[in-house]
């Protein structure tokens, strides 16, 4: 085959492939010939990115039976590659605000992993809902299965979309590939930010020394577009806490995004968080952080709302969250600190 095919951008938990089909393609069904371009592509896969919209055939969406003519420019988002691990669903506690028969919403704890991976091969809120999905499952012919969109990381806590079928999974896919979701974080970073709001743009990868760590490349020779709007809700002196809108949705955005701007977030240990960044050098001061430190042991994000259209009503709905306790606990020891030392200013 001589068709030219890229893999355009991985976003989340999809990809997005692009195809262009040899001068020499023989008339042949979109889903067929998909199958034979995309490892692991089942048809039923293919069938419901068709759809749910997904595959565009020279900018325009296409049904399952249009046939494949030379040069044709085929784009397609599918959700979620194949699990590298086998999911066994585990009894573990977990925060379900929502529920239907196309998604899940859960308020996640600091400290879960999302999803299966390198030295977390159980325990993680994956394997919770496995068996969540299938102890309330009625139907045991066709029992359902959680289908991750988005993930957050391991000690981020807040609200999390999860799908219970292909179709809505794809659906939403799109939502996020076309970035149409509304998600906000809310965050508490070092420093007093000179602007009450603004945009940062700056593409974001794997850093070049350290493959745990993301870094932010100011051209895009390295890495993938991002863009985090932030506001800020309250100054606190040395801390601020600050709202953040999500454009785009790299790995650490949010926290590698705050580092770039010299505002890492507060008790961040990947990201230079977990020191005394600002301040005095005053042993109280110290010990005051350090106590707030305690309070927090994670970075200060939580992901406090999300806003999508449902994929079977077509519907736009908002899901809301409180700031967990550990985060509202170091704000209010943030605000009383600053309260009291400008009555010494």
């Amino acid at each position: 085959m001589s068709e030219k095919q890229e893999i355009i951008e991985e976003k989340e938990l999809f990809e997005h492939y692009r195809f262009i089909a040899d001068k020499g393609q023989s008339l042949l069904r979109i889903d067929k010939f998909l199958m034979n371009r995309i490892e692991n592509a089942s048809r039923t896969k293919i069938q419901n990115a068709t759809k749910a919209g997904n595959i565009l055939v020279n900018g325009k969406i296409v049904k399952s039976n249009y046939k494949v003519r030379p040069d044709d420019l085929i784009s397609i988002v599918l959700p979620q590659p194949p699990r590298e691990v086998e999911i066994i669903p585990q009894d573990i506690p977990i925060n379900i605000f929502y529920e239907d028969d196309d998604i899940i919403i859960v308020n996640k704890e600091a400290g879960m992993v999302v999803h299966p991976g390198y030295n977390n091969y159980d325990g993680t809120l994956l394997n919770a809902l496995f068996y969540h999905v299938q102890k309330s499952s009625t139907d045991k012919q066709n029992e359902k299965i959680p289908y991750l969109i988005h993930r957050i990381d391991k000690n981020t806590s807040g609200v999390l979309l999860v799908a219970k079928n292909e179709l809505a999974q794809s659906k939403l896919a799109k939502q996020f590939f076309e970035h149409t979701i509304d998600r906000v974080y809310i965050a508490l970073a070092w420093g007093d930010f000179e602007e009450n709001e603004g945009t940062i743009i700056g593409h974001i990868g794997r850093s070049l020394k350290n493959r745990k760590v993301m870094t932010v490349f100011p051209d895009a020779e390295f890495g993938k577009e991002a863009v985090t709007h932030y506001k800020v809700l309250e100054r606190l002196g040395y801390v601020t806490k600050i709202e953040c809108k999500l454009e785009t949705g790299r790995t650490h955005q949010i926290r590698a995004h705050m580092r770039y701007i010299k505002h890492p977030l507060f008790n961040d240990e990947t990201y230079g968080g977990d020191q005394i960044i600002k301040g005095t050098t005053f042993t109280k001061y110290k010990q005051f952080v350090n106590n707030c430190f305690k309070i927090i042991p994670r970075q200060s994000l939580h992901a406090k709302s999300l806003g999508f259209i449902h994929p079977s009503t077509n519907k736009y709905i908002f899901f809301d969250s409180e700031l967990p306790d550990d985060m509202q606990n170091v704000i209010e020891k943030w605000r009383k600190y600053s309260s009291q030392t400008k009555l010494f200013d």
